[in-house]
């Protein structure tokens, strides 16, 4: 890893990784234009596979993702695209090097037919029903401009330092298996995390939305931030972050904020190498 601050007016540089998912780019990008302590670049998908890698470590300070490759709907359907076999090849030996990762909101979606990928997130977001971890799970449920309140889990983490404990968030919401064993938790809300307050994924591309006709789905944990490690690379997950109301909350912005500094810190990047274990998966 490569001190932080690799731009030359001492900022942290950013990778921006987006593509996959629809979102509202001029006020998603201005969070970081608003940040006065970084320097950021934007990549979209699939081009941005080519920038993984060992060699590419320290390139970046941090990278964000915000992208969602690895599955189409045609015709009410979600169809899985395989990731190419370097790809996997090339990501996990760049966790293994050290490499610090953000990912947020719909990122949890990206490559669902790669199970390694929920591993290195922490959780994963089904658009079909699918398995995890040996256990089947119906499709996800959604809910949008839901007004909630975000709690800190772990006010002393540095993540979190600066953002007041129950602060108001209108945006979406996710229905989704989180692996709690491995990893430690950040922010939850206060909202239910039960399927009579959700809707279902597979029924919304059929363009059915806002419907849980038929559908249920298992309580789950009320989670929405956490970091973990990836092979030896610290990784954060934040889970808001749908739209402009989101985009321009300030305390998003600090949680945000916070990640990326976290994510490039020597600290974090000591404490991932010191709980390391291999990236998880491999090719296939």
């Amino acid at each position: 890893m490569s001190e932080p601050g690799n731009a030359p007016d001492g900022r942290l540089r950013v990778l921006v990784v987006t593509a996959g998912h629809s979102f509202e780019a001029e006020p998603f990008f201005a969070i970081f234009d608003a940040d006065s302590g970084i320097s950021w670049e934007g990549a979209e998908q699939p081009d941005a596979m080519a920038l993984f890698g060992p060699d590419q470590v320290g390139t970046w300070d941090a990278i964000v993702m915000y992208d969602m490759p690895g599955i189409k709907f045609v015709a009410g359907e979600s169809v899985f695209i395989d990731p190419p076999e370097d790809f996997q090849r090339r990501f996990l030996a760049m966790l293994d090097a050290g490499q610090g990762f953000v990912f947020l909101h719909h990122a949890m979606s990206a490559w669902p037919s790669w199970p390694a990928y929920a591993d290195i997130i922490g959780a994963r977001f089904h658009y079909t029903p699918g398995d995890l971890h040996g256990r089947r799970w119906p499709d996800s449920g959604y809910h949008f401009d839901v007004t909630h309140h975000v709690w800190l889990t772990n006010p002393d983490h540095p993540i979190c330092q600066g953002v007041p404990d129950g602060f108001e968030l209108t945006d979406e919401l996710y229905l989704v298996p989180i692996l709690e064993d491995t990893l430690t938790p950040l922010i939850r809300t206060d909202a239910p995390m039960t399927a009579d307050h959700f809707y279902s994924a597979a029924l919304a591309i059929k363009k059915r939305y806002r419907d849980r006709t038929g559908w249920t789905h298992p309580p789950v944990s009320p989670l929405l931030g956490w970091v973990k490690t990836a092979g030896r690379s610290p990784v954060a997950y934040l889970q808001p972050g749908h739209g402009p109301t989101a985009y321009a909350n300030p305390n998003y912005r600090k949680l945000v904020g916070n990640a990326i500094r976290w994510a490039a810190s020597p600290a974090a990047h000591q404490w991932a190498q010191s709980a390391s274990h291999p990236a998880p998966g491999g090719p296939g």
